[in-house]
């Protein structure tokens, strides 16, 4: 029951805020989701690279005991793409639609405040290591799935790589690896601006929610259980090979179990590739993370 408790705990915080966002733009209709924009800009501009920032920078991160968390995390979405292949074959689906979202799960909105839940804001660096490792398998593998026989222009990476997120993670990761302090009131400042960042991220998901469909159910289901089974397979499989600690496979656990992001929509309908489709497997994967979001926090809080 202790553990069952606190898997509880962890998941329902999350969840309710998203409910709250989706059932107030529900209520309060297009204009909430139009005066959302203003306030996405300002988390993916300034609060999230705050938030990475300070998690990487901060005197409790090891950029050497954070290596092998890194390799796991761009194990578990090329595995999950892997894994995903033929599935995709078997029912006829499209892999430049059904194998991104498999790769790219939401370990930005969903995953790091569930981890800071789950683990506390000391491991927020450990979390943020994987969402980098799986950042730059979509932006680079993923991004090239959805280019390959499109006519939309060319994503290049280095405009990935220039953004303020990604800016914020090497920034951050120099800082690491040099040691690099930064002056006491700053790194505070910039701290509490980052913390700010996870609820809105949450609230954000859960008006984001009510743009989705579920007008191709179907492949919305098989995405829905194929990204975290894939995940936690080829974690189970890495757990056995790598010398974790019990936190860092925690870690490892959760992040294999979380749906696939929102991200990968907004991808998919700039590129034309049977958005409606991408749709239904963010969102049906999205409330399957009820089942499987658990299952990761058990499997990995169990030893």
């Amino acid at each position: 029951m202790d553990i069952l408790e606190r898997i509880l705990g962890i998941i329902l915080p999350v969840f309710i805020i998203v409910g709250v966002g989706y059932g107030y733009a529900r209520r309060r209709g297009e204009q909430v989701r139009t005066d959302m924009l203003a306030i996405n800009r300002v988390s993916i501009d300034v609060l999230m690279p705050l938030l990475i920032f300070t998690a990487l920078a901060a005197k409790s991160f090891n950029i050497a005991h954070n290596t092998t968390l890194i390799f796991a995390g761009v194990a578990i979405s090329l595995g999950s793409g892997a894994v995903a292949w033929p599935v995709a074959r078997l029912f006829g689906y499209d892999v430049r639609s059904f194998l991104p979202p498999m790769m790219y799960n939401n370990c930005g909105n969903m995953g790091l405040p569930l981890a800071v839940l789950a683990f506390g804001a000391t491991e927020l660096g450990a979390a943020v290591a994987l969402f980098m490792a799986c950042n730059l398998v979509y932006f680079s593998i993923g991004i090239k799935l959805l280019e390959s026989g499109h006519r939309s222009p060319r994503v290049a990476f280095w405009r990935f790589l220039a953004n303020p997120v990604m800016t914020a993670m090497v920034t951050g990761l120099l800082f690491a690896i040099f040691h690099v302090s930064v002056p006491v009131p700053l790194f505070t400042a910039m701290k509490m601006l980052g913390d700010a960042c996870i609820p809105l991220m949450l609230f954000s998901l859960g008006v984001r929610m009510c743009d989705i469909s579920l007008r191709s159910w179907s492949i919305g289901v098989v995405g829905a259980i194929v990204c975290p089974v894939s995940g936690l397979l080829v974690a189970a499989v890495l757990d056995q090979l790598l010398p974790l600690s019990a936190g860092q496979r925690g870690q490892m656990y959760l992040f294999a179990s979380l749906p696939p992001a929102v991200t990968c929509f907004m991808m998919a309908e700039q590129y034309k590739q049977e958005p409606d489709k991408v749709a239904s497997i963010v969102l049906l994967g999205n409330l399957a993370a009820f089942v499987f979001v658990p299952i990761g926090l058990w499997l990995g809080l169990s030893k």
